[in-house]
């Protein structure tokens, strides 16, 4: 991945414009893809959902408190952003191919793309000198991956299907320098254009926005709206039907049939206390009481021998496993690297372990640590002798 947006990426992004359709009169365009009020406040509230998201996955990326708070919703165009952005951005460009179909861009500042991945690196978010170069926009995508990846998770939810995204792709514009080649066809093509305020711990006070190509911005709403109205009749429709009226219960006439073999037993006792055989009308007849004098006993268990009494037989027979093959791993010793002094690995590096030398090394099997012992070397290879028997 070479990190920059392609000319085809870029036109791709406008739904199949035709983007060498610049003569044409833009105002008029962009006042008849205006989205209505109910569009955008729906468009607002998907966003609030999917960064809230998208905010606790990059938390745990950088190991800092994430907050990103409501978003706003507005229009612009290129030549806005170029206005208004008067430091280095990143445009991080991402494609929809589950569930939706279409693509939008996410936009960061320089600085807040440095301090991201310096985090991710393992480092202090302060490590801003260098010049943003390939490992800083491999790195953000990663984590606009990542993001965008549970903030579709939760917009799966809000539709009712799956929703997922190819992965990411970043390039550097600085529009101070000169308007980029790749968007000078787009200069007057309006944007939905959602904001967010984001704060990355103590590191980060900045903004985050999202550019949505006025079609994707409705499709996305349609889907939303179409899942909200299917739910909407399905509740109805559970809470409209009527409940089945219940069967009238038939008048039990004595003598109208024939009588299973105990309800003679229980006959007795039910005439005997005066209740009537013909139930009234709506009401269920009366179940015979039970005899007084049924016999009751406590149940009887048979008594068991103790495993002793078992003639000296195990209650398991070991043997049946004695050839299931147990993987074996002796352990040297162990460290913890950060993923920046990881990358800094080259052949030559040394690893300092946190064994010392000479101290016993640990036997595993299956990952259970069983044993302590030293090592040899048996003609030309090593082995390990067992010092120590590790009991739990």
């Amino acid at each position: 991945m070479d990190g920059m947006l392609s000319q085809e990426e870029i036109n791709a992004l406008l739904g199949g414009a035709d983007t060498g359709s610049g003569t044409e009169d833009a105002a008029s365009a962009n006042s008849a893809d205006m989205l209505t009020l109910e569009e955008s406040d729906a468009l607002g509230e998907i966003a609030n959902i999917s960064m809230g998201t998208a905010a606790t996955t990059l938390s745990v990326l950088v190991n800092n408190r994430v907050d990103i708070t409501t978003p706003t919703v507005s229009y612009t165009t290129m030549e806005e952003l170029a206005e208004r952005q008067v430091t280095p951005c990143v445009f991080i460009y991402i494609s929809y191919r589950v569930g939706l179909e279409g693509r939008n861009m996410l936009i960061l500042n320089e600085r807040d793309v440095k301090v991201i991945t310096d985090l991710m690196m393992g480092g202090d978010g302060t490590n801003l000198d260098a010049e943003l170069g390939e490992l800083h926009l491999s790195a953000i995508c990663e984590a606009m991956n990542q993001m965008m990846g549970s903030a579709s998770t939760s917009m799966s939810s809000m539709i009712n299907e799956m929703v997922d995204i190819s992965p990411p792709t970043a390039t550097r514009v600085d529009f101070g320098e000169e308007f980029p080649e790749e968007f000078k066809d787009l200069g007057d093509q309006t944007f939905v254009q959602v904001s967010f305020k984001m704060e990355v711990g103590d590191l980060v006070d900045s903004q985050i926005m999202q550019l949505y190509p006025i079609q994707f911005a409705r499709r996305v709403y349609e889907r939303f709206r179409g899942a909200a109205m299917g739910s909407d009749a399905s509740s109805e429709e559970k809470t409209s039907a009527p409940e089945p009226a219940p069967a009238p219960m038939p008048a039990v006439q004595p003598q109208a049939a024939p009588q299973p073999e105990m309800q003679p037993q229980m006959a007795a006792p039910q005439m005997n206390m005066g209740v009537q055989q013909q139930p009234m009308a709506g009401m269920q007849p009366m179940y015979a009481m039970p005899p007084q004098d049924i016999n009751i006993q406590p149940a009887q268990f048979q008594n068991f021998m103790p495993v002793q009494d078992l003639g000296g037989i195990a209650p398991e027979n070991i043997d049946l496993i004695m050839d299931v093959p147990l993987e074996v791993t002796v352990e040297l010793g162990r460290t913890s690297k950060s993923i920046k002094e990881i990358l800094d690995f080259s052949p030559g590096t040394i690893i300092e372990l946190d064994k010392l030398a000479g101290e016993p090394v640990d036997v595993l099997v299956n990952g259970k640590f069983v044993a302590k012992g030293e090592v040899v070397v048996i003609e030309e290879s090593f082995g390990i002798r067992v010092t120590e028997i590790i009991k739990e």
